[in-house]
């Protein structure tokens, strides 16, 4: 299976090693993938364990899977990377009416214990 994020890999070649918790993303573009996969999969166990502790009270894990269930996401686009921290990209999905979507943003990351983690990010209108 080709990867969800559209590294160009396979699955487990790519976001699976994270989502299993074998390796932990070497960079914030890598967890901005790799949340994006676990989006599309869903996995919100996942989303959730790599949003920074101290953020997650503001995130229901039950929301963050269903909105991954409930949509068809079906490409990812990394527009730049202007800090280490930061990754501003779309993700493009099918609504549950059958619509099609651009989530347009820009994000914020942390690192932490040598772990990243999203802390927030800043939705862009198209």
């Amino acid at each position: 299976m080709n990867c969800p994020c559209c590294s160009g890999k396979s699955y487990e070649e790519c976001c699976k090693p994270y989502h299993t918790g074998e390796k932990h993303a070497p960079t914030a573009e890598a967890l901005m993938r790799s949340r994006f996969s676990a989006f599309a999969i869903p996995n919100g166990d996942y989303l959730m364990e790599t949003t920074l502790p101290g953020k997650r009270k503001y995130h229901n894990k039950r929301d963050l899977q269903e909105w991954g269930e409930i949509n068809e996401w079906t490409r990812l686009e990394i527009i730049q990377t202007p800090a280490l921290n930061h990754v501003e990209f779309k993700a493009y999905y099918t609504d549950q009416d059958a619509h099609p979507q651009i989530h347009h943003e820009f994000s914020v990351f942390q690192k932490m214990h040598e772990r990243w983690y999203y802390v927030s990010g800043e939705f862009l209108d198209e």
